[in-house]
C-alpha cells in the first residue's frame, strides 16, 4: 500500500517537475518502488531489532522516526543514484537534483505513513520508553 500510493503521488508529480517523459518515469517509479520495497524489509528489520536489543522496545519518539527516515533515504538514495542516471540518460548532478526530489517528497510521505500505521496498528505488547 505504501508504494502503490508514492507510486500515484510521485511519478506524475517528478513527470511534471523535472519535465520527465511519464512513461520514462514510471518505469523509473516502478523500479525505484521495487528497490525501496527491499531496501524498507531488510533496514526495519535490522532498525527494530536494534531497538528492541537496546530500549526493549519498538517504540519510536519524534526523534527516533527522524534518524529512521533521514538514515532509510540515504541508504536508498546511494543505491537509486546511479539507477536514475542510467535509465533516464542523465548526467550524475542531474540524477542527484531528481533523487533528491524523490528523498524530499518520500521522507515527508514516510514519515505520515509510519505515523499514521503505528496509529491505526498499535504494539499492544510494547513499553513507553522516552527518547
Amino acid at each position: 500500500m505504501f508504494e502503490a500510493i508514492g507510486l500515484l503521488l510521485s511519478i506524475p508529480l517528478a513527470a511534471l517537475t523535472f519535465g520527465l517523459d511519464l512513461g520514462k518515469t514510471s518505469v523509473l517509479g516502478v523500479i525505484g518502488a521495487t528497490m525501496a520495497t527491499v531496501w524498507n524489509y531488510l533496514f526495519n528489520l535490522m532498525f527494530d531489532h536494534a531497538l528492541k536489543k537496546i530500549f526493549g522496545s519498538t517504540h519510536k519518539s519524534i526523534k527516533v522516526r527522524f534518524v529512521h527516515a533521514v538514515s532509510f533515504e540515504f541508504g536508498l538514495m546511494l543505491a537509486f543514484l546511479p539507477v536514475i542516471a542510467w535509465w533516464m540518460g542523465i548526467g550524475l548532478f542531474e540524477a542527484l537534483m531528481i533523487d533528491i526530489a524523490f528523498v524530499v517528497f518520500y521522507l515527508v510521505y514516510a514519515f505520515v505513513f509510519t505515523w499514521t500505521y503505528d496509529l491505526v496498528f498499535p504494539d499492544n505488547n510494547e513499553r513507553r520508553v522516552t527518547r
